[in-house]
């Protein structure tokens, strides 16, 4: 066996700790990041009823500023008018 040389245990020993210290600020700062992101999540609302037209079933939904967005079981997404809650488009999903 080759002895071993105490400069380059030192010098894995500082990078060990550097990567080690490097690791541990990055958590702290998605964790950091996660929190201040997430915590004003309280302002979604959603619509107290959705009418749906005869025969479909709902089976994904979305929203965005002033619509909101149906996936229907016969492929179609159905747009609504976030005030009114009218129908404003469909939209027929090709296979």
């Amino acid at each position: 066996m080759q002895p071993v040389d105490p400069a380059m245990v030192k010098y894995l020993r500082v990078l060990v700790t550097t990567l080690t210290g490097t690791m541990i600020i990055g958590f702290i700062i998605i964790t950091a990041l996660f929190v201040t992101r997430f915590a004003g999540g309280d302002d979604v609302t959603l619509p107290a009823s959705i009418t749906l037209p005869d025969g479909t079933a709902a089976s994904a939904f979305t929203q965005g500023g002033d619509w909101y967005a149906v996936v229907t079981d016969a492929d179609e997404i159905l747009i609504f008018d976030r005030l009114t809650g009218n129908l404003r488009q469909t939209i027929r999903i090709e296979n």
